[in-house]
C-alpha cells in the first residue's frame, strides 16, 4: 500500500470531459447531503443541486476565480482525488474557499486529503489569499476531525433539533 506522504502529489488542471462526470457526481452526492442534514426533501434535492452548481460555475472549468484540479500522484495510474475552490474577496481581506474536496474510495486513509489541503494552502498563499475556508456536514465525522487536525476551526455552527418524527 503506497502513503501518500513518500510520494509527490500534484494538482492537475481538471479538463472539460472529466469535469461533466465530476459535476454529476457532485450534484448527486450534495444533493444526498443536504437531503441527510434534513435541509432538502428528496423531490427537491437533485434539481436544487444542479441549480446551485450552475449559479456557482457558469462558464465550467473556466469560471473566473474558480479552480478544479485533480489530484494525481505519479506512482498511481488513476486520478486520486478532485479539488475545487475560489478565491473570494469578501471586502475584509482575500480566501479560498474550498467548495469540494474528494479523495475517491480506494484512495482514502493514505494521507491524500491531508497532502492535497496543504497544497490548496500552498495556491492561498500565491493567490494572497489570508486564509482558507470550507464547510463540512455535521455527520461527517471523520472528516471534520481531520480538519481540527489540520488546524481549521469553527467559526459558524447551525444546529437542530427533532421534535417530531418525519411522518407526523
Amino acid at each position: 500500500m503506497t502513503s501518500a506522504r513518500s510520494v509527490e502529489i500534484k494538482l492537475i488542471e481538471l479538463g472539460e470531459a472529466p469535469y461533466r462526470g465530476y459535476r454529476e457526481h457532485l450534484a448527486r452526492d450534495y444533493a444526498e447531503d443536504k437531503v441527510r442534514a434534513g435541509v432538502w426533501s428528496s423531490a427537491e434535492s437533485e434539481s436544487r443541486a444542479a441549480q446551485e452548481l450552475d449559479e456557482l460555475l457558469p462558464d465550467g472549468t473556466t469560471t473566473r476565480d474558480h479552480f478544479l484540479y485533480s489530484v494525481r500522484d505519479d506512482s498511481v495510474p488513476a486520478e486520486v482525488g478532485i479539488v475545487w475552490f475560489a478565491l473570494i474577496d469578501s471586502g475584509v481581506g482575500r480566501s479560498l474557499w474550498i467548495y469540494d474536496i474528494i479523495i475517491h474510495e480506494k484512495f482514502r486513509r493514505r494521507g491524500y486529503a491531508r497532502r492535497t489541503l496543504e497544497l490548496v494552502e500552498e495556491k492561498a498563499r500565491e493567490l494572497d489569499a489570508s486564509k482558507v475556508e470550507l464547510h463540512v456536514f455535521g455527520h461527517n465525522d471523520g472528516t471534520r476531525a481531520l480538519y481540527e487536525q489540520m488546524g481549521y476551526g469553527v467559526t459558524s455552527i447551525i444546529m437542530a433539533k427533532r421534535v417530531r418524527a418525519e411522518d407526523d
